[in-house]
């Protein structure tokens, strides 16, 4: 009997045994389906680790796949699949942030603080964080603009690097931010009005950087805490932050008299109201009998009539001055109207701001040559020389007469027009030869008596005023030097009567914005080819000025609409070297650039050759997609199309539905998966990773090259295929 309870107590214990393992197991089971990491998490940490030169001391991670979540990467917390904090403060990581952290969109907290982490702080950040901690790195550059968009923001620390710059309106949307340190950088200028929208911010470090201005923007915050020492901050201390319990003011150049009154004007008091007859009476008898009324009375009237009388003079001062202003401007805009010849009234003048003061330029007097033959689109040929021609009388219209300069310009191989052929040319510049409007003035059709056709670009004079002629000369002496079949070539110039007018060639097909977005029915839409043929010679336009120019030439306004194109769909780059007329801010600012600037330009308001490279990676985008760089019109995620194409550029399926329609399916698909690589590359965030163009150019030899042996593998195939190329062989342009 005993040994019976023995052998039925240890099969009892074998089963628990057994059901326990067996719990166990689902368990793990269980665990391991549920731990399997998001792929787009994933991918960004992979990016992450070999931006950061693939440390050792970041224990469990992988430059390629990997599970963070299953397999406890170190610093990393998830919930479920999504990775949700990242904590690797103090860990001596190098390198940079890599540029698609703006997958991680359930992060809530990013810590990498106390690290040698460099560069610049990407574009694309983690779009929900709580907590991002920068702190005590060696980032350079400006704070970028992808924070302001960071609404659950509460916690932001980016002391202790070496950011640059002034402090952008970027706040406006942080409500919900309490503490903010950017103590220990280089930045300077004024703070931002949008700090007064900071209505939860309790602590703010500010201390040791470049600020200036006053901090009266800081009067209204919950503060509590408030660090502002050793800037350049003026004025005096607002009464409501000098309740703060933790304040740190030295070091900065403060107002020691006393503080003027809030207000800055008090308002007048209001007018006496209408009495009768019996109460102006008894308002006299009571004046009188107050003599200290009286006296209140009669020196308020004093200073009142000192005030009115110093306004009037004013305004009679500002009447004259700008009656004088007035009649300046009306005979410098109009002084066409005594000529022989005027322009055409619809030249309308561009507010833009003036440019900077003109070099230290001679030119040379205006001349009057008759128009020679017309240079072919591809040719190196320089235009003919100037001939030696008797300079025209001075403007007896102008303010000041035209002098006449030794000449600078008799190395300058471009023809010199007259206003009155180029007005004959454009039919007085009406409104039917005008052909564009773009940056730097419009643009029309000029058709001369001997056959020729060529484009007038008509500079704005707020682009570059009337008296800017040593400006225009250097302009002049500057593009013409510029020769390569891509480019659209400068044939000649004007500077007559303080007018500056560039002749270019002409080229029938218009610009390549209008061909693949505004092109009517009867437009034939691009082939595959002549896309790839586009992309190829613009890419090799950008090439020549950024790589064979020196010093190298930045474009600053690359994009579709400043890319002609020629009978035979040649590309022709335009506007290169106009870039010096207008500053980086004004190219930024501008609604031209929508869509084309790249994220550091956003950042720094600075154009270089990789923000080059961004935009014509923009554009061969709207060659793969027929679709606008940006477009209101489409649905929110879909309006910028980098955001919205680049993440799918690898992905075939994805590819073969953004292409554009209009090919209907005629297209190689190796061909236009390598296209899209190198689109790829060009618009990547970081510019460090973005190729130069010579790259590129190669890159699209070798594309060009590979799909000329499909082509030829192609030809005997009598069935045809939805995928073929379409036109002849390519190699001509290769």
């Amino acid at each position: 009997m005993g040994k019976e309870k023995r052998r039925r107590a240890t099969i009892v214990e074998l089963e628990s045994t057994k059901a326990l393992l067996l719990g166990c197991i689902l368990l793990l089971n269980l665990f391991s389906c549920n731990a399997k990491t998001d792929d787009s998490d994933v991918s960004a940490l992979n990016v992450l680790f070999q931006s950061f030169n693939s440390p050792s001391q970041l224990q469990g991670w992988t430059g390629n796949g990997g599970d963070p979540c299953g397999q406890s990467w170190r610093g990393v917390s998830c919930s479920g699949s999504k990775v949700t904090s990242i904590k690797l403060n103090g860990l001596g990581l190098t390198g940079t942030l890599g540029y698609n952290l703006d997958k991680m969109t359930s992060l809530t907290e990013l810590d990498l603080s106390n690290n040698n982490i460099g560069s610049q702080i990407p574009y694309n950040l983690p779009p929900n964080l709580q907590t991002l901690n920068l702190g005590q790195n060696q980032f350079n550059g400006a704070i970028p603009y992808s924070i302001s968009q960071m609404t659950s923001l509460k916690t932001l620390n980016i002391g202790h690097n070496g950011l640059q710059g002034n402090l952008s309106d970027y706040f406006s949307q942080l409500s919900s931010l309490t503490t903010l340190d950017l103590s220990f950088n280089g930045l300077t200028g004024d703070l931002p009005e949008s700090f007064s929208a900071l209505s939860s911010l309790n602590s703010l470090y500010l201390q040791n950087n470049q600020f200036t201005g006053s901090i009266n923007v800081l009067a209204l915050l919950p503060l509590q805490t408030l660090n502002i020492a050793n800037n350049h901050f003026i004025g005096w201390i607002p009464n409501q932050l000098k309740k703060i319990n933790s304040l740190t003011t030295d070091g900065n150049s403060w107002n020691s008299g006393p503080a003027p009154p809030p207000p800055p004007y008090t308002a007048p008091p209001p007018p006496p109201r209408k009495s009768s007859p019996g109460q102006r009476s008894s308002g006299g008898n009571s004046k009188s009998n107050n003599s200290g009324g009286g006296s209140s009375g009669v020196n308020g009237g004093a200073i009142a009539g000192i005030i009115i009388a110093i306004l009037v003079i004013g305004a009679i001062a500002a009447f004259f001055v700008v009656r004088k202003k007035k009649s300046r401007m009306s005979r410098e805009e109009n002084f066409e109207q005594h000529q022989p010849f005027k322009f055409g009234s619809n030249d309308v003048k561009e507010a833009k701001p003036s440019p900077p003061p003109p070099m230290p330029f001679q030119s040379s007097p205006p001349h009057r040559i008759e128009v020679t033959e017309l240079v072919p689109p591809v040719s190196l040929k320089p235009p003919p020389k100037i001939e030696k021609v008797k300079a025209v009388e001075e403007d007896e219209f102008s303010k000041k007469p035209v002098v006449n300069k030794k000449s600078s310009m008799s190395s300058v191989k471009a023809t010199v027009y007259s206003v009155a052929d180029l007005q004959i040319a454009t039919n007085s510049f009406s409104v039917d030869n005008l052909i564009g409007e773009g940056t730097f003035g419009r643009v029309y059709k000029a058709q001369f008596n001997d056959g020729k056709i060529l484009a007038v670009k008509k500079l704005s004079s707020t682009i570059l005023p009337h008296t800017a002629s040593d400006e225009f000369a250097e302009l002049v002496t500057r593009i013409s030097k510029l020769h390569h079949p891509n480019l659209t070539e400068l044939v000649g110039y004007c500077m007559e009567h303080g007018q500056h007018l560039l002749v270019y060639e002409f080229h029938q097909n218009g610009s390549l914005h209008d061909l693949l977005h505004v092109s009517d029915e009867y437009t034939k839409p691009l082939s595959w080819n002549s896309r790839v043929k586009i992309a190829l010679g613009s890419a090799r336009a950008l090439e020549y000025l950024h790589e064979v120019c020196s010093p190298s030439v930045v474009h600053k306004n690359f994009k579709s609409s400043n890319i002609l194109l020629d009978a035979e769909y040649n590309p022709h780059v335009s506007d290169a070297g106009l870039a010096g007329l207008i500053s980086d801010d004004q190219f930024q600012a501008s609604d031209h650039a929508s869509g084309y600037n790249a994220p550091e330009v956003a950042m720094s308001g600075q154009y270089n050759l990789k923000s080059d490279v961004y935009s014509f990676g923009v554009v061969m985008l709207e060659l793969l997609t027929g679709r606008k760089p940006f477009d209101s019109t489409k649905p929110r995620s879909e309006q910028s199309l980098v955001r919205w194409a680049a993440p799918q550029l690898h992905d075939i399926d994805a590819l073969d539905r953004m292409v554009d329609p209009a090919l209907k399916g005629l297209y190689p698909a190796k061909s236009l998966s390598r296209f899209a690589d190198v689109i790829a590359l060009c618009v990547q965030p970081e510019p460090e990773f973005r190729p130069p163009m010579s790259e590129v150019v190669q890159a699209l030899v070798r594309l060009v090259q590979r799909a000329n042996m499909t082509k030829r593998m192609l030809d005997g195939d009598t069935q045809g295929s939805s995928r073929r190329l379409d036109e002849p062989d390519m190699q001509e342009f290769v």
